[in-house]
């Protein structure tokens, strides 16, 4: 079983509680992106970027600067965003570090797949990103089906805990011996499930964080969640189509 998660835009540096262990398995394609970003002026990332101008003038320093080999922190210590805040890796134990380790894959644009424990540094460069003067027109031409075959190299389930930003670098792909376990956190309005986008984002965070503390290895165990007032609806569910409505 694999995990996958989407990144998340705002991010720091991170080296005070535990160190990376290792690099990102599409290194060398990073170099590539890296090595194209280098070569735009201001304007043309902030046209990549879709930011404020003071968003733009930190990324644009960053990438002036940028070394993918020092002061790197773990993956997963170094994005903000409200999923990671509600998934909490700085209070896992040891036993629920090494779960995540095993079994949680992070999707990005920059990077293509990210172990937890993989060094990284602070970027900008979201998947859905629209790419000028360069041959590939988007980051999905870019990464067509490497990020695919790397993650199902390692496992033939994916619970799916991304956005569809990220995940449609993976459902595009998908063969007969791969099966996606979408897991949906909705609330019912007029007869119908209702998907709110920050509550969505900690549910994702909480679902991770249950998985880890109970060690969950088979899919029928996702069901038992029931964090942020979410219970499994057997009802709406379908196939490996896994819905989880807030109570009222």
């Amino acid at each position: 079983m694999r995990i996958i998660i989407s990144p998340a835009k705002k991010m720091k540096v991170d080296n005070d509680y535990f160190g990376h262990s290792s690099m990102p398995i599409f290194i060398d394609e990073t170099e590539k992106l890296l090595d194209y970003l280098k070569k735009l002026n201001y304007d043309e990332l902030k046209s990549i970027w879709r930011c404020s101008d003071n968003i733009a003038k930190l990324n644009f320093n960053r990438i002036q600067n940028m070394d993918l080999y020092n002061n790197l922190s773990s993956a997963i210590f170094s994005y903000e965003g409200i999923q990671y805040k509600y998934m909490v890796p700085n209070i896992f134990t040891y036993d629920e570090l090494d779960y995540i380790d095993e079994h949680l894959r992070i999707l990005s644009g920059f990077y293509g797949i990210l172990r937890p424990f993989d060094g990284v540094v602070p970027h900008r460069l979201e998947m859905q990103s629209k790419l000028i003067n360069w041959r590939y027109k988007t980051l999905y031409d870019f990464w067509k089906d490497k990020i695919a075959k790397q993650l199902f190299l390692e496992s033939k389930y994916i619970v799916n805990l991304a956005s569809k930003e990220y995940s449609d670098c993976i459902s595009k792909y998908l063969g007969k011996d791969i099966q996606l376990i979408n897991c949906v956190f909705g609330e019912i309005t007029n007869d119908k499930i209702i998907q709110k986008g920050t509550l969505v984002k900690m549910a994702r965070g909480e679902m991770v964080r249950f998985m880890a503390k109970n060690n969950i290895k088979n899919l029928e165990d996702i069901k038992k969640f029931n964090e942020l007032g979410y219970v499994f609806n057997k009802k709406l569910s379908y196939d490996y189509n896994y819905v989880f409505i807030k109570k009222t």
